[in-house]
C-alpha cells in the first residue's frame, strides 16, 4: 500500500507511533473507536489495539512485535489478529520517504501463506485502510510541525 502525504516525514512518523494520535486515526470504516492502543516502541517491543464497533458491537484486537524501529524512516513489525480472520502472523514493513515536505509512505505486508494474502485482498480492507488514511492525512494537515 502506498500513500502520499503532505506532510514531513517526522509528522507522518510521529502519527503511526503515538497512541493518542493512532486512536484518532486507525478507525477503518465510520463507527468504529479504539478504546486500547498501547506501544512500546523498541526492537523487540510489543503493540496492542483493540477497536470496538459503535453500539456495543463487535470487537476486534491485534498485537504484534517491532522488528526494527529507525525513526522516521522505517518501521517493521508482526502482525497477528486475535481473532484470525486470516491464516498466520503478517510481517509488516513501513517505509517513509520524504521529498520537499512531502513524504511518501509506503507499507508492504508479508503473509505466510498465499492463501492468507489470498483472503486478505477478498476482504472490504481496502476501504477501512482508505479511511483511515483519509483521518490520518486530516490530521496531519491539521498536526503543527
Amino acid at each position: 500500500m502506498t500513500r502520499a502525504f503532505d506532510a514531513p516525514r517526522a509528522l507522518v512518523f510521529r502519527a503511526l507511533t503515538t497512541p493518542d494520535l493512532i486512536q484518532r486515526w486507525l478507525l477503518g470504516p465510520p463507527g468504529w473507536s479504539m478504546p486500547i492502543c498501547e506501544i512500546d516502541l523498541r526492537v523487540g517491543g510489543g503493540y496492542r489495539y483493540v477497536w470496538k464497533q459503535d453500539g456495543g458491537g463487535m470487537e476486534m484486537g491485534v498485537s504484534g512485535t517491532f522488528r526494527e524501529v529507525a525513526p522516521p524512516e522505517r518501521i517493521v513489525h508482526t502482525e497477528r489478529f486475535d481473532q484470525a480472520w486470516y491464516p498466520g502472523e503478517a510481517v509488516v514493513t513501513t517505509v517513509l520517504t520524504e521529498q520537499e515536505g512531502r513524504t511518501v509512505m509506503t507499507a508492504t505486508v508479508l503473509y505466510e501463506s498465499a492463501e492468507a494474502r489470498d483472503t486478505v485482498l477478498r476482504s472490504p480492507m481496502e476501504q477501512g485502510v482508505k479511511a483511515s488514511y483519509d483521518r490520518l492525512e486530516a490530521i496531519l494537515t491539521a498536526q503543527p510541525d
